[in-house]
């Protein structure tokens, strides 16, 4: 035996074969697999408390335990099968050890899902001899069968992400592999055991061998209703930005209101802050900034029944912005590398200089346009420059705030001061006004905005459209 590897572990689910993989891994020597050994419910199987001397109270307060003794136990290498709702920290330990073998079984999940049914039916979780052999009809429920397929999908993208990003690989093996000598064969050498088998064992029967049609009651309402899964995730928008962090450092309090304002960049930035200064009596440049993620739990611990929050803008609105402070207009916000960059390689037509007179509508309508299919570009990857956070996808940078913490409330700018008056409220603070944004210059988003604007700003932002049921901005 070459020992490549310390241990092993079979990611599977219920009802997807492992009983008769393992069964087979137990036929080729020096392997050893103790079964569900981390089931929240029992150790190993169904019913067993205690496992080599570790009781399910000892194992609760170190997993880690009974895998040691897995491995001393074992002459060769010891493995265990772990499901999707088993021990979280022993999942974390293995994910990240390359000494740990991963074998990743998988089975079409409504093969598993009717299988999983006749067995709660009949109680009959293992077939040994088909004169044992239970049978039912079950009924097929949509919503029960979604929410199991979400789980399982999650899990194994879980999965993959662990391996890709710790470099990692795993042998798959399908349920219908199961009883190919030759795989599993391969499957040992993986696992280095080059003792080869000529046929399988059989202890454990295939239980449900008939067609679905025959397994279902409602089968036609089964085959309606799975016509609206999308197996090929058509519906999918594709998401190629890089992963933003929590952007702490934005972030803008009160110094006696107990208010954090996470901004979304290009947001209505300036009103917010000014409205939230206004709750304490004092200017803006009084509001406490600059936070680390250490100052930030202080001003958290100091200021009980806090509150936080950030406001999402309709992305043609919030595009134009970001163009006008940042591309078009020069001042101390200006991208000047970048705004170069535009001009010469993506030939934005805007002027060398500040915007005069001479700059028109129908210059900036242009400009605008392919601004937005530059970022349209940006955010799927194809261009060499940065996705900056001004122009970044809003669901984007919300989910990057998850990284340290999520906003108790995301308002919406068309309705920001309805949505500060009630956040005030909410702190006993009321009767205090929330002024606009100032126009972008030197023409606002109305002075150019038609169809072909608002197609050109959906196709750069489609996630954020689906994700926050934006309408065309001449709907708000």
């Amino acid at each position: 035996m070459s020992k490549q590897y310390d241990y092993f572990v079979i990611f599977a689910e219920m009802r997807t074969g492992s009983n008769f993989l393992e069964e087979n891994i137990n036929s080729y020597p020096g392997l050893k697999c103790w079964g569900e050994v981390f089931n929240p419910a029992f150790i190993g199987k169904s019913k067993q408390k205690d496992m080599l001397g570790v009781s399910l109270i000892m194992r609760e307060a170190d997993p880690t335990l009974l895998l040691r003794k897995m491995r001393d136990a074992t002459e060769g290498l010891a493995g265990f099968r772990f499901f999707h709702d088993h021990d979280p920290r022993i999942l974390a330990h293995v994910l990240k050890d390359p000494n740990c073998a991963k074998i990743i079984l998988t089975r079409n999940p409504l093969d598993s899902y009717v299988s999983r049914k006749i067995a709660g039916e009949t109680g009959q979780w293992r077939l040994g001899d088909l004169k044992d052999a239970k049978s039912a009809k079950v009924v097929f429920d949509k919503r029960e069968f979604e929410g199991l397929l979400d789980e399982l999908k999650g899990f194994q993208l879980s999965l993959q992400r662990a391996l890709q990003t710790t470099g990692q690989t795993a042998f798959y093996i399908n349920y219908d592999d199961i009883q190919d000598i030759e795989v599993l064969n391969g499957l040992a050498h993986f696992l280095g055991v080059f003792e080869e088998r000529g046929k399988t064992t059989q202890k454990t029967k295939v239980q449900n061998p008939s067609r679905l049609e025959d397994k279902v009651v409602n089968y036609a309402e089964m085959v309606s209703a799975l016509s609206n899964v999308d197996h090929f995730n058509l519906s999918n928008t594709p998401n190629f930005e890089p992963r933003r962090g929590p952007g702490v450092p934005t972030y803008v309090a009160g110094q006696t209101a107990p208010l954090l304002y996470m901004p979304v960049r290009s947001g209505p930035e300036q009103a917010v802050q000014v409205w939230l200064a206004g709750l304490d009596q004092r200017a803006p440049e009084a509001l406490s900034k600059g936070f680390t993620q250490k100052t930030l739990r202080q001003w958290k611990r100091q200021h009980k029944g806090h509150r936080s929050f950030t406001v999402i803008s309709h992305p043609a609105l919030r595009l134009h912005r970001t163009f006008c402070r940042y591309i078009l207009n020069l001042s101390e916000l200006t991208y000047g590398e970048i705004r170069e960059t535009l001009r010469g390689t993506y030939k934005l037509p805007i002027p060398v200089g500040q915007p005069d007179a001479g700059y028109s509508r129908d210059q900036h309508r242009e400009a605008f346009l392919k601004f937005a299919d530059f970022v349209k570009g940006n955010l799927n990857g194809q261009t060499s420059v940065r996705v900056d956070g001004t122009w970044a996808s809003q669901s984007e940078v919300i989910k990057g705030f998850a990284d340290f913490s999520l906003p108790d409330m995301i308002l919406r700018e068309e309705s920001l001061a309805e949505g500060l008056g009630h956040l005030g409220t909410s702190i006993g603070v009321s009767g205090l006004a929330a002024k606009a944004e100032l126009d972008d210059m030197p023409f606002t988003l109305a002075d150019i905005y038609d169809d072909e604007v608002e197609d050109a700003v959906r196709a750069a932002y489609q996630r954020d459209y689906m994700m926050f049921g934006f309408k065309s901005w001449s709907q708000t």
